[in-house]
């Protein structure tokens, strides 16, 4: 039965981070669960690339280099000095939170998964460090796992080249609204993981926090038409919705009286305004995240009102539209 995304994943990071050797692109294919019901050189070729996109996108710290003294022949490995963090002193509840987690994934199944790995590579004549703990290795792939069910669907259709539809919500409290996305890879920043991809309803980049998508992830349609632009930085699209980046311009909402305080907040009122017959106030919003802005405005409804910039208008007039759509509406 063929192996899961995440575990190919896994498996390509316990190889090249539990060896100081370069590993060919060959020998990875024939030593690392996975790759070795590759269909052809050109499938394994197109598989191995997008995983090591994949590895980057996730911020690990992927080393080109010669094979061997006298070999002009490249081959891959992970630096455990750059991967690994370095040492952190916690407090006594933080400490606690470390073990609980350290306790999550010291499943059977990661170990199991671990071992397995390491016992391959052995058998392949590749040598593993004997330091390589198994409790380390594991720690990006089983970051992966934060959305099991939801997760693990995403990177096939990545894998796969289709599109998706789940469901989504932008806070905890808001409801889940049906989304259709070509996803183009996954990305960490700060501890939480995002998907993203092109919305087709909305025709825009978009990013979704993979803690908020149901676990019904469908594919549907062909394999290998959804495709990442060449031109895409997937993690500086993540950092501009995150607010990892600098202010980026200013956003002219109205808001009504009494209402929006987190608005004026975030802002300054310029003006006071009447609009549609009601009193209220033009505040002028630093745009740190359009993504969460959008979110804060839409949850208004018809108390605030973007007057600008038009795409931040056109971002929160599809939200409605996605909530009016959704909600269902009884005979008077």
């Amino acid at each position: 039965m063929a192996i899961s995304k995440v575990e190919r994943l896994m498996n390509l990071v316990i190889a090249l981070l539990s060896t100081r050797q370069f590993l060919t692109a060959e020998r990875i294919r024939d030593s690392v669960a996975g790759y070795e019901d590759s269909a052809s050189d050109e499938a394994f070729s197109r598989m191995f690339e997008r995983d090591k996109n994949e590895l980057r996108d996730l911020g690990i710290p992927l080393e080109v280099g010669p094979v061997g003294r006298y070999s002009g022949q490249e081959g891959y490995r992970i630096d455990r000095a750059d991967y690994e963090l370095p040492d952190i002193d916690l407090t006594s509840e933080e400490s606690a939170a470390v073990a609980v987690a350290v306790q999550l994934w010291e499943s059977p199944e990661l170990a199991t998964a671990a071992e397995g790995a390491l016992l391959k590579l052995r058998a392949a004549g590749i040598h593993v460090e004997p330091g390589a703990a198994l409790a380390s290795v594991p720690a990006v792939p089983a970051r992966t796992r934060g959305s099991d069910a939801a997760l693990g669907r995403l990177l096939a259709a990545i894998d796969a080249g289709r599109a998706v539809r789940f469901e989504h919500r932008g806070s905890h409290n808001a409801p889940y609204l049906m989304r259709d996305v070509e996803p183009w890879g996954v990305v960490t920043r700060h501890g939480r993981w995002y998907l993203v991809g092109h919305d087709r309803d909305r025709d825009a980049v978009r990013t979704f926090r993979i803690s908020r998508i149901g676990d019904d992830v469908t594919a549907y349609g062909p394999e290998n038409v959804v495709h990442k632009p060449g031109d895409a930085d997937l993690r500086r699209i993540v950092d501009r919705v995150s607010g990892s980046l600098p202010v980026s311009g200013t956003a002219t909402v109205w808001v009504a009286e009494g209402r929006g305080q987190d608005i004026r907040r975030l802002g300054a009122v310029v003006e006071d305004r009447e609009l549609g017959g009601r009193s209220g106030s033009i505040v002028e919003v630093p745009v740190r995240s359009r993504d969460w802005l959008a979110r804060l405005i839409t949850g208004l409804g018809p108390d605030a009102l973007v007057l600008a910039p038009a795409e931040l208008r056109e971002d929160v007039i599809a939200r409605l539209r996605s909530v009016r759509e959704r909600t269902e509406v009884g005979a008077s």
